[in-house]
């Protein structure tokens, strides 16, 4: 509040001159309807900066042959030298890749290349089991700490090697290009184990021995024909 002067005679008088109430802003009152389209003048017609999303896509480098090597009995190579940190021997196993021909690969988004394999890339060390015959289930844990429950998606096969016949049991783990496929071999005391889970099942007219895994069995062998 101001205050104004006033001559009366040899007097002066004060007035206080009252302030003007501020204005009120006034509310905007939004609708609770949405419009019915954005006006074009609030758009800036100006392209964006998108660069980063419309670059090229990077190039994976093809490395070729790499110095890394997978022993039979599941033992990392590089250079020649084992890789004595499994939590290293993982990661490689994580993205290790089996292509159409049957090679291996390393794979990243950056590069890939080619390794060598002796037999099957991985080893399955310890069994868990539960429930019995078709609602038998077999838990397999691998050397880099994979687990896989055998059955249709992942199922055991025996080979036999060409000379000693000696059977060597394997289970898939995950699908590679085309027929091939990333599988673990059944180490032999693993093995032993399955065989003492063994049972008797007539498929196809033959005898055979083998176990059951999520309703589905596989055979571990042929029984020999019994003699009259």
């Amino acid at each position: 509040m101001t205050e104004t002067a006033q001559f009366r005679g040899d007097t002066v008088v004060a007035h206080p001159t009252p302030r003007p109430e501020p204005r009120r802003p006034e509310i905007p009152r939004f609708s609770s309807e949405a419009p019915a389209a954005i006006p074009l003048g609030i758009i800036d017609p100006r392209p964006c900066d998108r660069r980063a999303e419309h670059a090229a896509p990077r190039r994976r480098v093809e490395c070729g042959d790499m110095p890394f090597v997978i022993r039979r009995d599941g033992t990392w190579l590089y250079r020649g030298s084992p890789i004595g940190r499994k939590e290293l021997v993982c990661l490689f196993a994580s993205v290790l890749k089996r292509e159409a021909d049957g090679s291996y690969w390393l794979e990243t988004p950056a590069e890939r290349g080619r390794i060598v394999v002796e037999d099957a890339p991985f080893v399955a060390v310890e069994l868990d089991w539960s429930g019995c015959g078709r609602h038998q289930s077999l838990t397999f844990r691998t050397n880099v700490d994979e687990i896989v429950t055998a059955g249709p998606e992942h199922p055991i096969r025996i080979a036999h090697d060409l000379l000693t016949c000696e059977p060597t049991p394997y289970i898939k783990l995950r699908d590679g290009s085309g027929h091939q496929c990333v599988e673990a071999r059944i180490g032999r005391a693993v093995y032993y184990e399955l065989v003492a889970l063994a049972e008797p099942c007539i498929s196809g007219g033959r005898r055979l021995m083998g176990v059951w895994s999520k309703g589905s069995f596989f055979s571990l062998g042929e029984l020999p024909a019994c003699e009259d």
